[in-house]
């Protein structure tokens, strides 16, 4: 889906998140520890523009292996549920840039945890066909207990009696992320991957980094 084509209204936006969400694929395809791991995030400033940065890292190591930005102005409205129309065009663009393929993609967000079962890691995972999932820091949709307190401890986060994410414990005693699936990776393999890209902080270092260069690159 290129920019020119896309959708300009609520409805629009509403008709091609039903039409996309059934080319979700819920199968596990993903590498059980990719050679690498993309991050994506966005930064906006006050007249509607956008900064976009994707950063991919090694997965052993968490050392950056690559980084690209674009800038753009949004070109649909802020709605809850529909963000991926605001943010899916620089982050594509960004994307785009980079040398080498993704092998995973992480985003800053909700995957399947979303009203509509179609959040932006889903959307993103079927528009390029890469694995994809989420890393929300707070809870869109649903319901849960308390994880424990340690590290690696989690919870079901449940809508309407199906499960569509789970709460992790990323360190002891903070407060937990919200990891839903998006495309072509499980929920299990998600939260391992997501334990393994927080060694020290609460947040997945894909997340850190493209959250601090998506800042600097709206400066």
């Amino acid at each position: 889906m290129h920019t020119e084509d896309w959708p300009a209204t609520t409805e629009e936006a509403l008709a091609v998140q039903e039409r996309l969400r059934g080319q979700v694929e819920l199968a596990d395809e993903c590498p059980e520890l990719p050679p690498t791991v993309t991050g994506l995030d966005v930064a906006y400033d006050d007249t509607g523009g956008i900064a976009a940065a994707v950063v991919t890292l090694e997965t052993a190591g968490l050392t950056v292996v690559e980084e690209r930005t674009h800038r753009a102005k949004a070109v649909f409205p802020y709605e809850p549920g529909l963000f991926a129309f605001r943010e899916l065009p620089p982050l594509l663009a960004a994307l785009e840039g980079l040398a080498h393929p993704p092998d995973v993609l992480v985003c800053d967000g909700h995957g399947l945890a979303h009203p509509r079962r179609f959040g932006l890691a889903c959307h993103l995972g079927v528009l390029t066909g890469l694995p994809a999932f989420g890393v929300g820091k707070t809870r869109f949709i649903g319901s849960h207990g308390t994880p424990a307190h340690v590290r690696g401890s989690s919870e079901p986060l449940v809508d309407a009696g199906e499960e569509v994410g789970a709460v992790l414990r990323t360190q002891d005693g903070v407060k937990p992320v919200y990891v839903s699936a998006g495309h072509r990776i499980g929920l299990a393999h998600a939260c391992r991957l997501t334990l393994a890209l927080t060694p020290r902080y609460r947040l997945p270092e894909t997340t850190r980094h493209a959250d601090r260069l998506s800042r600097v690159a709206l400066r």
